[in-house]
C-alpha cells in the first residue's frame, strides 16, 4: 500500500493524469471508498487545470497525445456523472467545451449528440437505452459512447 500511494503522490504532483489511470486497478483493490473518491477528485482537479490552460492558450487537445486523452477521459466522465444524476444542464455545458476541444472529428461529434441529448432534456437512461449502440460502442474500443442508433431530433 505504501508503494502504491507514493506512485499516485508521484503521478499527481507531475500532474501526470494518464498514470493515474494506469493505476486505477490497484487503488480500487487496495483504497476504501472514500479514499477512492478522494483518487477520482484528484484525478479530476488535474483534468479541470489542463482544460483551463488549453482554453486560455486556445489549444486542442490531441486524442494521440497520452495527458491530452487522458485529460479528455476524465473531464468526459464528469459530465456523464452530470448527466447520469439527471443535470443536464451542467452535462450540456461540459459536452459543449468538450465538442471544442478535442482535435479528434469523431470525439467531437459524439459529444455534440450527447449535448442535443441533454439539450431536449432526455433521461439518461433513455438517451442509452433509446439512442445509444452499445454493441458497437464497446466493440470500438473508445472510452465514450460514440456510437449512437438514431438521430436525436432537436
Amino acid at each position: 500500500m505504501k508503494e502504491l500511494k507514493e506512485k499516485i503522490f508521484q503521478a499527481q504532483s507531475e500532474g501526470d493524469i494518464a498514470s493515474l489511470y494506469v493505476l486505477e486497478a490497484q487503488a480500487h483493490e487496495t483504497f476504501d471508498e472514500d479514499t477512492l473518491m478522494a483518487y477520482y477528485a484528484n484525478i479530476l482537479d488535474l483534468a479541470l487545470e489542463r482544460l483551463t490552460n488549453a482554453l486560455e492558450n486556445l489549444e486542442k487537445l490531441d486524442m494521440n497525445e497520452v495527458q491530452d486523452f487522458a485529460t479528455l477521459r476524465a473531464l468526459y466522465e464528469y459530465a456523464i456523472e452530470h448527466y447520469s444524476a439527471g443535470s443536464v444542464t451542467d452535462a450540456s455545458a461540459l459536452f459543449e467545451v468538450l465538442s471544442g476541444l478535442s482535435n479528434d472529428d469523431t470525439f467531437s461529434e459524439a459529444m455534440k449528440v450527447h449535448r442535443a441529448a441533454c439539450d431536449t432534456q432526455i433521461p439518461f437512461d433513455d438517451f442509452i437505452d433509446e439512442y445509444v449502440d452499445m454493441a458497437a460502442t464497446q466493440n470500438g474500443g473508445k472510452f465514450y459512447i460514440s456510437t449512437f442508433k438514431k438521430e436525436i431530433a432537436q
